[in-house]
């Protein structure tokens, strides 16, 4: 949980400084900082996915996972439930909601906050999340000088997301091993490397739509190996 209280506490102080700035931030400082985070990003996913042993399982996790995700077009269906809750809440309301609501779907529904909190309770590393902190404080300083003091109320709605999905991978923990954790770390790397890439929008990838290679890894070392050994011991 740490990775998701420094997160948290990210956006809810940096908004409150972004409400001294009512004026509002340049573009340009915007831009090239967020360019700027995107390096480090690209770099913390790359050191990550270099840690792989197992080459061809993660090239294979990563084609057969975004078929899956292309199948069930989870982009999409974050895009839809994000305007879903949006409409919900009525953002439009006032611009307590509007800053609460925006800055909720902006931080929460995102390939980030899920690989982030995946890897968080699967290996008890924190540096996505520490990573997204600097991302989502920055963006609240920008959201909170335009949009107000809800920005920093996002950070209950953070806590709560993020700190489902990482004690849910933590209960996973106990049914995992060092080379399943490496495996599955690496291509959470490649993901995180993606989502970097992003931000110098030269074409959009879809990040979303590659989560389900994270699972490939357990099916491969939980599933696929016993069943070659089983195969081995008694037919050969």
């Amino acid at each position: 949980m740490l990775g998701t209280i420094i997160n948290t506490a990210a956006v809810i102080i940096c908004a409150v400084i972004g409400t001294l700035f009512k004026g509002g931030i340049p573009d340009r400082f915007n831009d090239t900082i967020m360019k700027a985070l995107g390096l480090a990003v690209l770099l913390i996913g790359l050191s990550q996915a270099f840690e792989v042993r197992h080459m061809l399982l993660l090239i294979f996790s990563m084609v057969f996972g975004s078929i899956i995700g292309e199948l069930l077009d989870i982009d999409k269906n974050l895009e839809k439930l994000g305007l879903w809750i949006e409409r919900k809440v009525g953002a439009g309301e006032g611009t307590f909601a509007k800053g609460f609501v925006t800055a909720s779907l902006i931080f929460c529904i995102g390939s980030m906050a899920i690989v982030g909190s995946l890897q968080s309770g699967l290996t008890g590393n924190h540096e996505m999340l520490k990573a997204k902190s600097v991302l989502d404080g920055f963006a609240s300083i920008i959201l909170a000088s335009t949009m107000g003091i809800g920005v920093a109320f996002s950070g209950v709605a953070i806590f709560l997301y993020q700190g489902a999905i990482t004690l849910g991978a933590t209960f996973l923990k106990d049914f995992l091993n060092e080379e399943i954790i490496r495996e599955v770390s690496a291509v959470g790397g490649l993901l995180i490397s993606a989502i970097g890439l992003n931000f110098f929008d030269i074409k959009r990838i879809k990040v979303a739509n590659m989560l389900p290679a994270l699972f490939i890894p357990f099916i491969y070392f939980i599933v696929f190996v016993p069943f070659l050994d089983f195969i081995n011991r008694n037919f050969f």
